[in-house]
């Protein structure tokens, strides 16, 4: 495989984690001293935190759906950066349906043959008519070219 095509595996691996609410299979995709940048509170956090997202986990009813679009990959050596749109659907245990586009940049470092993510950044666009409410509502269609 290239190295794009393992990092595209990788990608598919966290998707798969999601579908499955497996924290412990989306913890083997990242680095020990990985650190997040988060939709949700606070603004840095570092290390996977493995029993908070078996809780964010346990409230959603079923998968946990994650479709990537318009991923682009850069690789140099032993470190790579991939940005791309993620679409998130589900159901939450409360009925509530999320379907949510946002924004990610996700960092790879290549250490005894396997990728692992370094560094997650996930975003959404807030509102600038000074309400600064999160853009949840945008879809790619909605995008400036």
């Amino acid at each position: 495989m290239s190295p794009q095509q393992e990092i595209a595996a990788l990608g598919a691996r966290i998707q798969e984690a999601h579908a499955a609410k497996d924290a412990g299979a989306l913890a083997a995709c990242y680095a020990p001293e990985a650190f997040f940048f988060d939709l949700a509170p606070p603004l840095l956090h570092r290390g996977f935190d493995a029993a908070s997202t078996s809780a964010w986990f346990a409230t959603w009813d079923g998968p946990i759906r994650l479709e990537t679009r318009d991923l682009e990959i850069v690789i140099e050596g032993s470190s790579a950066w991939a940005a791309a749109l993620q679409h998130m659907r589900g159901t939450k245990t409360d009925g509530e349906k999320v379907d949510l586009w946002f924004r990610t940049t996700t960092c790879f470092t290549k250490r005894a043959g396997k990728w692992l993510i370094l560094h997650d950044h996930a975003s959404v666009p807030f509102h600038m008519d000074g309400s600064y409410r999160a853009a949840i509502g945008l879809t790619p269609e909605q995008a400036d070219a």
